[in-house]
């Protein structure tokens, strides 16, 4: 029988489903709305459409490499509960699986991709109703190499930060070396070459400002030429904190990591680091809130 456009958007404000699901219920239900929103919960469907609005923030990152491929990402959960549970873990280990035995380009690719006989957008949406929170495929990438090139691959605190490093030569120890360190001390970029012309000029800019508020506010004001100098400095300062070869290295803050490289024979050619949640705007909730919704 024929849907009606209008019945469809019906049921979904209803349900909160996605377009096609709702037009299936009601295919399956003969155009019955009731009898459609009972088709969905019955599914499944109804029960996860309500909780793919919820905010997923928590989770945890991964990344895993085979021969010249490595794969780093991020999956989400609501709750640091949930994202320490075995289910969850397992379903993270699955994907990681899947990604690199699939290479997908993209995350829109990685989500059309087969994990378990189905696409890992529909997995999820499953794994839903099976795990009680809404889950969330945020962020993806997949790095190639060639073959005289080396990854190092890090994950900390079960997750929370995942990190990849490639080097150019043959040196594992050091490549790991370099996960660890951008795990730890989370550089923008590789080397000052790689930071934009509109960066700088803008972080002379506020610098700049910075500097001429406070000389306005001092007893002994400094001359021009030593506000510029000032500011030179402080922007040399702020982008050796940003670039990983400028940073101090954490396993011995006397040599630069560009430093630490050079020794080795070897030269980093890119990093990649995700940590769990940035940039998602968290809820607050305190943990015995967290474990009743577990239970309810």
């Amino acid at each position: 029988m024929d849907i009606s456009a209008k019945l469809v958007k019906e049921l979904r404000e209803k349900t909160g489903a996605g377009l096609m699901d709702c037009k299936k219920a009601l295919v399956e239900t003969n155009g019955d709305i009731d009898q459609a929103v009972d088709w969905l919960r019955e599914k499944g469907i109804a029960k996860a459409a309500k909780k793919a609005s919820r905010i997923a923030a928590e989770g945890a990152c991964d990344v895993k490499v085979d021969g010249n491929t490595a794969v780093i990402f991020e999956l989400n959960c609501e709750t640091d509960f949930v994202a320490k549970n075995d289910k969850f873990l397992a379903l993270v280990d699955l994907i990681a699986d899947a990604l690199l035995k699939n290479k997908p380009k993209n995350n829109e690719l990685a989500l059309a991709t087969t994990v378990n006989g189905k696409p890992l957008q529909e997995l999820l949406f499953e794994q839903v109703s099976t795990i009680g929170e809404n889950l969330t495929f945020r962020r993806y990438e997949l790095i190639e190499k060639n073959d005289n090139q080396t990854f190092g691959a890090y994950v900390h605190m079960g997750g929370k930060i995942a990190s990849l490093s490639l080097i150019n030569g043959d040196n594992a120890e050091v490549a790991k070396d370099i996960a660890m360190h951008v795990a730890a001390s989370n550089p923008k970029y590789v080397s000052r070459d790689e930071v934009s012309e509109e960066f700088i000029t803008h972080e002379k800019e506020v610098l700049t400002r910075e500097a001429l508020n406070e000389n306005a506010e001092s007893d002994k004001p400094k001359p021009e030429n030593i506000i510029e100098k000032m500011v030179e400095g402080r922007l040399n300062k702020n982008l050796k904190d940003i670039c990983l070869l400028n940073q101090p290295f954490v396993k011995n803050p006397d040599e630069t990591v560009e430093q630490y490289v050079k020794s080795k024979g070897v030269s980093v050619a890119l990093f990649k680091r995700l940590a769990v949640g940035e940039g998602v705007e968290k809820k607050e909730e305190n943990f015995a809130d967290e474990v009743l919704r577990q239970v309810g």
